[in-house]
């Protein structure tokens, strides 16, 4: 830091400041402190950095799996705002959805002695007893409902699927199936709540729920048994992986869509489109999530604030072609004089 600031003419103070981006150095001043960097290839030490200021400048995530296209985007999305910030990213999956599994994260998490934390999973195992946040480490959920106790960034589950349910029954199906996530998933739980309730506002009958496990395998094989069912003209898949073996489920079995039934998704996948036929989905803002995401730990950080509460990020609903109104039903038999 001496040898720069004899190069470019300033104090070792002016070095630092530019070095930490502090605002208050003049623009001309910043620039020559930057070219002296440059030339005499300096680098701020993160590690001394991090000692003197009692922060690390990194952030960690905590989730079960990178195999859904929601994880990825939001986690890419989290990665791409945290480095804007000057922060780097620490991953650590959790194997298995456990209580000991995720105390083992959040401890290791500890012992790197990240600034914050961002957890994608259901909230319920961080309450766990044996889980103890660091103290001074602040946290935010993606989609949960623990905004009594967390900051919580939320994509607008419930008013997604009302928006399903409501363009299936505005086509003029009589009612609309539910192929639901799994039971565990907070998400699942508040889009099958959404689609029930839309359902009896609408004074329609609500079918038997089917439930899957997020994959496309889970899908078909709960399409199996929806093909067999003869009033099932219309269903709201709860994400789009599912949807995509519902769609070969029920081709297999001569149910055409959108002929014979509507099918919506809940994600709008990068290959919700490509789909045969192209998939009727709500579309879900994952980069945004992860953007907010890191703002509020940030905002935590910076303020030492305790906030709680829920950031809503809007969904809506893209229309392709595997949706339509409902058979024609067949013919009366004519009546002989």
């Amino acid at each position: 830091m001496a040898d720069v600031a004899r190069l470019a003419g300033v104090s070792s103070q002016t070095v630092s400041r530019v070095s930490n981006g502090h605002p208050g150095v003049v623009e001309a001043t910043r620039q020559q402190v930057l070219a002296a960097m440059r030339e005499l290839g300096y680098r701020p030490n993160s590690a001394a950095r991090a000692l003197r200021r009692g922060e690390s400048r990194t952030l960690g995530v905590i989730l079960f799996t990178l195999a859904t296209t929601g994880n990825v985007r939001t986690l890419e999305a989290i990665a791409a705002r945290a480095a804007g910030q000057g922060y780097a990213v620490t991953l650590l999956p959790v194997a298995a959805p456990t209580h000991e599994g995720v105390r083992e994260a959040v401890t290791r998490l500890g012992e790197l002695a990240v600034d914050g934390i961002i957890v994608i999973m259901e909230v319920h195992l961080l309450d766990a007893a044996t889980v103890s946040i660091p103290p001074g480490v602040h946290v935010a959920v993606a989609d949960s409902d623990a905004a009594d106790r967390y900051s919580v960034v939320d994509t607008d589950q419930a008013g997604g699927a009302r928006e399903a349910v409501t363009h299936l029954l505005d086509l003029g199906h009589d009612t609309v199936w539910h192929l639901a996530g799994p039971a565990a998933s907070f998400a699942a739980s508040r889009r099958a709540e959404a689609w029930r309730t839309t359902l009896l506002r609408a004074g329609r009958a609500v079918p038997p729920m089917v439930r899957g496990d997020w994959s496309a395998g889970s899908g078909y094989r709960a399409g199996l048994r929806l093909a067999r069912e003869p009033g099932c003209t219309a269903v709201f898949v709860a994400n789009d992986q599912m949807a995509l073996g519902l769609l070969r489920a029920l081709h297999e079995t001569g149910r055409r869509v959108p002929e014979d039934v509507s099918v919506v998704g809940f994600d709008d996948i990068p290959e919700a489109g490509s789909f045969m036929p192209p998939l009727t989905t709500v579309h879900q803002d994952f980069a945004e999530v992860g953007r907010l995401l890191v703002d509020g730990v940030l905002r935590r950080l910076r303020t030492e604030s305790t906030e709680r509460g829920t950031t809503l990020v809007p969904t809506h609903l893209v229309v392709r072609a595997s949706t339509a109104p409902p058979p024609a039903p067949p013919p009366s038999p004519g009546v002989r004089g």
